[in-house]
Order: C-alpha cells, then sequence, then structure tokens
C-alpha cells in the first residue's frame, strides 16, 4: 500500500550528494535561513507554557508561567470553571506538541538535504520557473528605482522650465526693445512644459504599473512559493518517515503507527500538490501581467 502511495508523485526525488547539492538544482539562500522558515510557523498561545523533557514530551512535563506561586493543597472539589481550564490548557498542549514534532521531523529533514544524506522531491520545471522569477523581480525593482529618479528628474525640470518661462515673460513686459525676443523664449517655455509635462504623466503612469507589478502581484506569488516551498518540506519529512516505518519490522504496534503515518503523509501530500497547482496558476497570470505592464508606458 505505502509503494502505491508514493508511486503516485508527480515529481522526482532526487538525492543529495556529498556535498549537499541536488544535481545542478540552484541552492538555497543558505541553512540558517531556511531553519528560521521552519520556526517561523510556531504556535501562537494566548498563554505563554514550557514543555520540558523535549519534543513529544509528557503532560507532566508542562510547567505554566504565572505568578510563582506554590501550588494549593486545598481539597476543594473542582468546578466547572476548573474543568474548562484544564480542557483549554490541554489542548494548548496538544497544539504545542503537534508542532513539535512537525518541527522536529522538517528540521530534521532539512539538515539531511543539506549534508547529503537524504532526498528531497523536485518539479524541476516550476523550481526553475520559481529561480526566474526571483530573479525577474530583482530586475524589475532596478527598473522602478531608475523610473523613480527620473521621475523626479523631470519634475525638476518642468519646474525649472515653468520659472523660466515666468522671467521671459517678465522681461518682455519690462524691455520694449527685446519684448520680442523674450516674449519667444517665453512661449518656447511654455510650450516645452506642456510637452514634459504630458511625458511626466506617462512616466508616472509606467512607474505606477510596475510599482504594482513588483509589490504586489509578484509579492504575492512569492508567499505562495514560500508556503509551497514549506509543504515541500513536510512533504518529504512525513514521506521519508514513513519509508522508515515501511522499512521496520511489521507487529500490531507497528502496523497501527504505520496507517496513522500514511494517513498523515497522504494530508501533506495533497497540501503539497496544491500549493504547487496554486503556484503554477499564479505563475502564469503573473505572465500575462509582466506582458501588459511593458507593453503600455502610458495610460
Amino acid at each position: 500500500m505505502t509503494d502505491g502511495i508514493l508511486g503516485k508523485a508527480a515529481t522526482m526525488e532526487i538525492p543529495i550528494h556529498g556535498n549537499g547539492e541536488a544535481g545542478q538544482l540552484p541552492e538555497d539562500d543558505g541553512l540558517e535561513q531556511d531553519l528560521q522558515q521552519v520556526m517561523v510557523s510556531g504556535p501562537n498561545l494566548n498563554e505563554t507554557s514550557i514543555v520540558s523533557g523535549g519534543y513529544g514530551g509528557s503532560g507532566d512535563g508542562l510547567i505554566p508561567t504565572g505568578s510563582g506561586r506554590h501550588p494549593s493543597h486545598s481539597t476543594t472539589p473542582a468546578g466547572p470553571g476548573d474543568e474548562v481550564a484544564r480542557g483549554i490548557a490541554g489542548e494548548k498542549f496538544d497544539i504545542v506538541k503537534k508542532w513539535g514534532i512537525n518541527t522536529y521531523k522538517c528540521t530534521k529533514q532539512l539538515l539531511s538535504e543539506r549534508f547529503g544524506r537524504g532526498s528531497r522531491t523536485v518539479d524541476l520545471e516550476l523550481e526553475l520557473q520559481i529561480e526566474l522569477l526571483r530573479e525577474t523581480k530583482r530586475k524589475y525593482e532596478s527598473v522602478l528605482q531608475l523610473g523613480r529618479a527620473l521621475t523626479a528628474h523631470l519634475y525638476s525640470l518642468l519646474q525649472t522650465q515653468h520659472a523660466l518661462g515666468d522671467a521671459f515673460a517678465d522681461l518682455s513686459q519690462k524691455s520694449p526693445e527685446l519684448q520680442e525676443e523674450f516674449g519667444y523664449n517665453a512661449e518656447t517655455q511654455k510650450l516645452l512644459c506642456k510637452n514634459g509635462e504630458t511625458l511626466l504623466g506617462a512616466v508616472n503612469f509606467f512607474v505606477s504599473s510596475i510599482n504594482t507589478l513588483v509589490t504586489k502581484t509578484m509579492e504575492d506569488t512569492l508567499m505562495t512559493v514560500k508556503q509551497y516551498e514549506a509543504a515541500r518540506l513536510e512533504y518529504d519529512a512525513y514521506r521519508t518517515d514513513l519509508e522508515e516505518l515501511s522499512l521496520g519490522p511489521r507487529d500490531a504496534g507497528t502496523r497501527g503507527r504505520l496507517e496513522s503515518a500514511q494517513a498523515t503523509f497522504q494530508a501533506h501530500r495533497d497540501k503539497y500538490e496544491k500549493l504547487r497547482g496554486d503556484v503554477a496558476i499564479k505563475l502564469k497570470f503573473l505572465e500575462e501581467n509582466k506582458a501588459g505592464v511593458s507593453g503600455r508606458s502610458h495610460p
């Protein structure tokens, strides 16, 4: 049954070489950044608690951080409020326990990939598109910076031309002998200002379109990419866990753990494939938006 589930994946499992590289795939930004990404999804609890005894420890290791008072030895029967509090504490402990186990498995998988002792699932075509997106975003950010600089220079030039035109118009009134020359120069500067305002409007529209593409459309796609990469790591972590259980001895206890591992693996597989599809769709829409923005520079 396990082989049937694992064999349906549309992606490839690429073994990691001893130097930590997976074939010709581009390297990630760094181990520390990847570990931070694994840890950033921690549970958000309203009341802080400390778990002793490591991941998956017993409930006795839950130490609430409170006022530091010694536990009461009162024999007063527990009321409904105490039962509710115990239920909430139990739910929070389960959340922390599940998060701890998930983080441990993902960190183990990440380190295994980094140090060449594991394999990772790779969609080669999608990985290349994601790397191209990151490179394109850097180039568009450079274009955006240059466009903003051009807008500032054009605005300054228009202000100067407008002031110069006013100065020529004033001189034409106060210098009758050069009235025609100064008047001509004043009209020329006014015409330049009018054309410059049209150019400035076109550049402003272009900069606004590039800014929307970079800070919203591309950023939204990259956020989905981060979720996809995290789901890929979880998928591989639970795939590895399932493979290890499948190779172990088969007894009553192991069968139960194997069935549980298969269900968990399938859930992470579905999540991974859904996010992979979301990334592919957003990349396609992004290409269409890029063509629309690059093809127009005026409203």
